[in-house]
């Protein structure tokens, strides 16, 4: 995407180069009450959805693992007992704030070792060429300016052999289902947040991001366009969420 380009921002159209910077401020707002509004929002049923994307990831011992856009740390909590002493989880993450949090989660946790912290754009990762046996990101792909450049970035630092796995918010496969997830969404995500984390506005962008992001198939389609092969997608809670995964080889 060239950078003078326009792009969204939930529902508002802005200049690509602004995009991550208003990112930005939504995870500044929300860092220290982001685990607690994802288990409101979800009624802890993320977690779950979670240990699913790992079970299908395949990681195991020894192996070197980048959790992109990994934020307060959930994923790289389930992998590093699964790496053990022999392998290495980055935890990765474009905002600080996040990235902050997730660090100090992570050693509260007992995670010492296994795990390294780097601030990072997934549209160009200052990660050597095949360099990692998996790649995760978690409801953050949503959030990237380029979504097409940060795919080509991590086919670049898997190994061959290595897998990608996409866990994010996607397009529901019943009309009756996605009428009431709007509903929700719209008129009921934005009060907790207004309660919680006395911010609305974040949480309103996060129902308008959701919207405007790949559906299924779209997202399938750009994970093969930037060499990915054997791409499969698995729908969660009717479509609302979705994993993607791919392999390079």
């Amino acid at each position: 995407m060239e950078r003078n380009q326009d792009t969204h921002f939930g529902y508002k159209t802005v200049k690509a180069d602004d995009k991550a910077n208003l990112v930005a401020d939504v995870f500044h707002s929300v860092a220290n009450r982001y685990d607690l509004m994802n288990d409101l929002m979800t009624l802890g049923v993320h977690r779950l959805w979670k240990r699913y994307t790992i079970e299908l990831s395949g990681v195991r011992e020894g192996q070197t693992v980048l959790d992109l856009a990994g934020g307060t740390g959930d994923l790289t909590a389930l992998m590093a007992p699964r790496v053990g002493k022999t392998g290495t989880i980055i935890l990765s993450d474009i905002n600080d704030s996040m990235l902050l949090v997730g660090r100090d989660r992570m050693i509260d946790k007992g995670f010492v070792g296994n795990i390294d912290y780097v601030q990072a754009n997934a549209e160009c990762l200052p990660f050597k060429d095949k360099q990692f046996d998996c790649v995760t990101i978690a409801f953050g792909l949503r959030n990237v300016t380029d979504k097409d450049a940060a795919l080509r970035s991590i086919y670049r630092v898997l190994k061959p052999g290595g897998r990608l796995l996409i866990l994010e918010f996607s397009k529901p496969t019943n009309a009756f289902l996605e009428k009431a997830y709007d509903e929700y969404s719209f008129r009921v995500l934005p009060k907790i947040g207004e309660i919680v984390a006395n911010d609305s506005q974040s949480y309103k962008y996060l129902a308008e991001s959701i919207r405007m992001h790949p559906d299924q198939q779209t997202l399938k389609d750009m994970v093969m366009d930037a060499g990915f092969e054997q791409c499969d997608v698995h729908n969660i809670a009717g479509g609302i969420v979705a994993l993607h995964r791919g392999f390079r080889f």
